[in-house]
């Protein structure tokens, strides 16, 4: 009996290995088996395939995929005030890859666990910030490493009011979240990314958004 195949794991997930099993969206590819690595929090699959190549000969692959579900993110604005909120956290993985102290300047953001795209972006803007945002405009889901991670991001923009005091720090504690509030000038957060002190993904997307069609549009 192997935990979140036969018996819930500690989540209480079972049946994990079925993932993919039966896709058939495109026939050049044949799936073979999935087979679980890992259901420590999220999930490490090994999935085998046949693929036809373009000159048709057929190839045996495998390829690890990590599934952490779909998130949402969202780029905070007040127009008038040519601001922006970002928040800031440690990040162990990108501390790891050579970031001077993990500290990532970030767009807030979350995963979804179960709420629609709207309601999960509310709720971590809430959590991250503090505050309560205004209509939030679908922007674009993207992929973000879809060579080996699972998840779509689904990415907003939002105002908030830049009358409201914000909070030094907020998060949830019980999830260990420790996070400042940073708010920024709109120019001054896009010269941070020509700079490389914002390397966050959909931070950096989000912000050259806003100055190529959102609400700084030219500000660049």
């Amino acid at each position: 009996m192997t935990a979140g195949i036969d018996t819930p794991d500690g989540r209480g997930r079972t049946g994990l290995d079925r993932q993919g099993r039966d896709l058939t969206g495109n026939p050049d590819v044949r799936i073979v088996d999935v087979e679980l690595l890992s259901s420590d929090w999220y999930v490490l699959r090994k999935t085998t395939f046949d693929y036809r190549h373009a000159n048709g000969r057929w190839t045996r692959e495998s390829r690890e995929t990590y599934d952490r579900g779909d998130g949402a993110a969202v780029l905070l604005y007040d127009a008038d005030r040519g601001t922006v909120v970002l928040t800031q956290q440690f990040r162990l993985p990108a501390y790891v890859n050579e970031h001077p102290d993990g500290m990532l300047l970030e767009v807030p953001a979350g995963l979804l666990d179960g709420d629609a795209p709207e309601e999960a972006i509310r709720r971590e803007a809430a959590e991250e910030t503090g505050l309560d945002i205004g209509e939030p405009h679908l922007v674009f889901a993207s992929y973000m490493s879809p060579g080996s991670v699972t998840e779509r991001l689904h990415c907003f923009a939002a105002p908030y009011d830049g009358s409201a005091t914000l909070a030094d720090r907020a998060g949830v504690a019980e999830e260990g979240e420790d996070i400042i509030v940073v708010e920024l000038p709109f120019t001054e957060a896009l010269e941070m990314v020509r700079t490389g002190q914002i390397s966050d993904a959909k931070t950096v997307m989000l912000l050259q958004w806003a100055a190529m069609e959102g609400p700084f549009k030219g500000a660049a």
